[in-house]
């Protein structure tokens, strides 16, 4: 796996760029694309089961689990399978780990049941790392598991049987350009062994190209994902997507670059806030910090943010690509085990809210939780039941029914007399824990017609008005991951409905949790309520990186009383490009 694909890009196109790689033309880039000719109809008869699936099994296993994040008896920082780069281990130091590594243990057969008992439709396994080490018998290059171990056995092989004897698509993961061990392969931060030197070219057309044909034609997966992308040329490309034609259900994601989009989106390590517009997406995530075996990452995710997590992607219409990370005796780690299984046993009864499913038609719910659709049936999942009943406003399709999907219970369902499209559910017998997953029956497809919900203050009488939450005027400014951000127009601006209480009116102080580059700082904005002025005028300071967030306070404070309102950022000057990126606000009562 990459660092994040969205901070590293940058970087590993220079690294591979200094190891003989060529920029693109844009007319070449078009050319490249395997699927370029491909109807609408074509794409979504390919893509069909991937985006009814949802749910699926990562698996980063390789040589890296044999070091396990410790190196010469001391723990090396960072995600376990860039071990070999973040120590700057040389190339046959790293390359003797091949004869410790002996995976007794493994079994395909339960891997494939754990990602089964899971609720996973899919499994993708790393088939060769950024460490250049083949976790198959390749024909082409020694540096294998077959070849370089006392394993003698193909994992990959074992495992493409065992998912498909359960009816698990397969897929595999390779990284096309980034390659520690081989001669001319990219490397982020550049090479630190005189081993790496070489043309990328060659490395293409010795290693990469015929690795990948051997994983097409002999495994036949329904997945390939690429990682981290580096420029190189046309005729790179086109050997490198070569077996494509023959394996005319392949789906491939976005990292392979140069030209050619693929046909999924890849966040890593987060769920974008609205999902990818007109895309297909997929967010991948560990379990606990690290996508290789580390021996003391032990930070693992609950069941419940795990599952919520699905429910979340699900509900923006994405995918969940969920990872774990093996030992090197070919164990996955008990905890991740357990986790998984008690996502599944909710998935078993629950599943029907997941798969198939597509996103809600909410921009946002009155209570905590999410909702997906599928045919005549939105699907509610509850994580906190409201106190008392359920209210879902401006569902204009009407309701025939309601029930709680794990049990049967059927549920009263009443319409508004006064709008025609509120209606409230009542409340189920027992709740779950986890969440509780609702369906509504509906004469037809849900239609909703969605005013603006104004946030209500927190607890303590303060608001947290997110980026998420934010509505957007202009054609620059966007969401991206959890921030505002793309703020180059100082025209453009975000605005906030909120709802004050009487108890929670009053003075408010403020403050943001802001990131802005060096060289981009200086623009001076203000803050306003309902297109009033606010003594509140700040400049924003440079942070670190687009990436650091600090929380400032601004002067002043702002004044609201009992009723509705619309919070706006408005820019005064911007004296470089670029406002800041902006991930909320803060407003605290002044007692």
């Amino acid at each position: 796996m990459a660092l994040n694909l969205r901070n590293t890009a940058v970087v590993l196109l220079l690294t591979a760029t200094l190891t003989g790689a060529n920029k693109l033309p844009a007319c070449a880039q078009d050319s490249v694309d395997p699927h370029a000719t491909e109807t609408k109809q074509q794409r979504d008869s390919r893509l069909k089961w991937l985006r009814e699936a949802r749910f699926g099994m990562f698996i980063h296993w390789g040589l890296y689990s044999v070091p396990a994040g410790t190196w010469k008896d001391k723990r090396i920082g960072g995600i376990g399978e860039w071990i070999m780069n973040t120590a700057k281990i040389p190339v046959s130091e790293y390359g003797a780990l091949a004869a410790h590594f002996n995976p007794t243990q493994f079994n395909a057969d339960q891997w494939a049941q754990i990602a089964a008992d899971a609720g996973m439709k899919y499994v993708v396994i790393t088939s060769k790392h950024h460490d250049g080490f083949a976790m198959f018998h390749s024909l082409s290059d020694p540096y294998n598991i077959y070849d370089a171990t006392p394993f003698k056995r193909d994992p990959i092989a074992e495992l493409a049987a065992a998912c498909r004897k359960r009816g698990i698509k397969f897929g595999v993961y390779y990284s096309q350009a980034q390659d520690w061990h081989h001669a001319g392969g990219a490397a982020y931060g550049g090479h630190w062994d005189k081993a790496q030197d070489g043309d990328i070219h060659e490395y293409v057309r010795k290693v990469a190209a015929p690795q990948v044909s051997e994983l097409l034609s002999r495994y036949h997966p329904a997945v390939l994902w690429w990682d981290t992308p580096v420029p190189m040329s046309p005729e790179d490309i086109r050997l490198l997507t070569a077996g494509f034609a023959k394996e005319r259900g392949l789906i491939a994601n976005n990292r392979l670059g140069n030209g050619v989009p693929g046909d999924t989106e890849t966040p890593e390590q987060f769920i974008p806030a609205t999902g990818f517009k007109g895309r297909d997406w997929e967010t991948c995530m560990t379990i606990n910090d690290t996508w290789g075996y580390k021996s003391y990452d032990t930070n693992f995710k609950s069941s419940e943010t795990l599952l919520r997590n699905l429910i979340d992607i699900a509900s923006k219409g994405g995918n969940y690509l969920l990872n774990v990370g093996p030992d090197s005796t070919g164990v996955i780690p008990q905890p991740e085990v357990e986790r998984l299984l008690e996502v599944g046993k909710w998935m078993k009864e629950n599943g029907a809210t997941i798969y198939g499913t597509t996103a809600s038609p909410y921009k946002r719910l009155p209570f905590e939780g999410r909702a997906t659709v599928k045919g005549n049936s939105l699907f509610l999942n509850v994580f906190e039941w409201p106190k008392g009943d359920l209210v879902l406003a401006g569902l204009k399709t009407p309701v025939r029914s309601a029930h709680v999907v794990a049990t049967g219970e059927k549920l009263n369902v009443t319409a508004s007399k006064n709008t025609g499209i509120e209606i409230v559910v009542s409340k189920p017998a027992n709740l779950d824990p986890l969440s509780t997953a609702i369906e509504l029956k509906l004469a037809g497809p849900p239609v909703v017609e969605q005013t603006q919900i104004g946030l209500a203050p927190r607890t303590d009488g303060s608001f947290l008005l997110a980026a998420t939450d934010a509505e957007l005027q202009g054609d620059a400014i966007k969401l991206e991951n959890e921030n505002i951000g793309f703020w180059t127009n100082a025209a453009e601006a975000p605005f906030w409905k909120i709802k004050v209480p009487a108890a929670a009116a009053g003075k408010f102080t403020v403050k943001l949790e802001i990131a802005c580059e060096p060289g981009s700082a200086g623009s001076t904005y203000e803050i306003q309520a309902d297109g009033k002025r606010m003594p509140v005028v700040a400049h924003v300071e440079a942070t670190r990186s687009w990436l650091d967030y600090h929380v400032v306070s601004l002067p002043g404070s702002i004044t609201l009383t009992e009723g509705d309102h619309t919070i706006r950022v408005n820019v005064l000057s911007m004296p470089h490009g670029a406002v800041m990126n902006l991930k909320n606000i803060q407003l605290t009562p002044m007692h």
